[in-house]
């Protein structure tokens, strides 16, 4: 499907937008590391080329890592709830029979470093909290498949963080998931997409969330209810999955809810999801101020 290995969008100091197949130093494996890459022309998810223009027109350090997919690139954001045994069992709530599916809105994805912006409505009462989950990136159209042929519809793997303000998502108007989870720049992700070429069982993944230098998650992906193959399959049953959409796929236990005293985010924090293999995305909270970049 594709020819690249680490898929990163960057602004260069020329000032233009690229894709890019990221060039990581031997031994390192985050993304976020990078700062050169070798300039993707064509179409992503279709015929393109990883170039060589890197010594020469595009030799540059990279200025900026953006969200791996521009908005235009992005079709619909899936996301699954309770898909890790020890995130239900500290809800108190019982495994699901089926993948708990809901949506967030383009607007709410944003870059690995961006800051998550929190608007005056989310602001009020109590319950703004960190999510650390794999992201699944559909790079080929997918309808009723089966669990064995899944995997031939996955681009890549990110990491990303499903901001969620428990108060608008739990108590107020009998539930509002999308809403308190929906918000502008609530759905950080990166900061690339690894192919499955690099990783072979997406089941394996260690997967950590810091908040502000102290481990709150620390986790596996060998955790899930419903595998990577799984949820592609049931979420293909009768709708067809596009090129582009975006399946974040659950948490696992160490949310801010699950705990006691509750560990909500503030103004100011410093939140650092992180996956094996793909790297870590570093976002700091801000109150009211900040515009998503896409």
């Amino acid at each position: 499907m594709a020819v690249y290995s680490r898929l990163i969008r960057f602004l260069a100091k020329d000032g233009r937008t690229y894709y890019g197949d990221a060039i990581l130093a031997p031994g390192v494996t985050d993304i976020g590391k990078t700062t050169h890459a070798r300039v993707i022309k064509g179409d992503i998810f279709g015929k393109h080329e990883v170039t060589d223009q890197i010594a020469a027109c595009h030799s540059k350090r990279l200025r900026l890592l953006l969200a791996p997919l521009a908005r235009e690139d992005v079709k619909t954001v899936r996301c699954l709830g309770l898909n890790y045994a020890r995130h239900a069992q500290e809800a108190g709530l019982p495994l699901p029979k089926y993948p708990v599916l809901f949506y967030k809105p383009v607007t709410a994805l944003t870059g690995p470093f961006d800051p998550i912006p929190v608007a005056a409505i989310a602001q009020e009462g109590e319950g703004l909290d960190y999510e650390c989950e794999l992201v699944v990136v559909i790079g080929k159209e997918a309808k009723d498949v089966s669990e064995s042929k899944a995997p031939d519809h996955v681009l890549g793997y990110a990491v990303g963080d499903d901001v969620s303000h428990r108060e608008w998502q739990l108590k107020r108007g009998s539930g509002q998931w999308a809403l308190g989870k929906g918000f502008d720049g609530w759905a950080p992700f990166g900061p690339g997409i690894v192919s499955p070429s690099l990783i072979k069982d997406p089941q394996a993944l260690k997967m950590t969330t810091k908040l502000n230098g102290i481990l709150v998650q620390n986790s596996s992906t060998r955790d899930m209810i419903f595998s990577v193959a799984q949820m592609i399959s049931f979420l293909s049953q009768g709708t067809t999955l596009l090129p582009g959409d975006l399946i974040f796929t659950g948490t696992p236990e160490g949310v801010g809810v699950g705990r006691s005293p509750p560990l909500w985010l503030k103004d100011g924090d410093i939140v650092e999801v992180g996956l094996e293999g793909v790297g870590t995305i570093i976002n700091r909270v801000e109150f009211g101020r900040s515009t998503p970049k896409l």
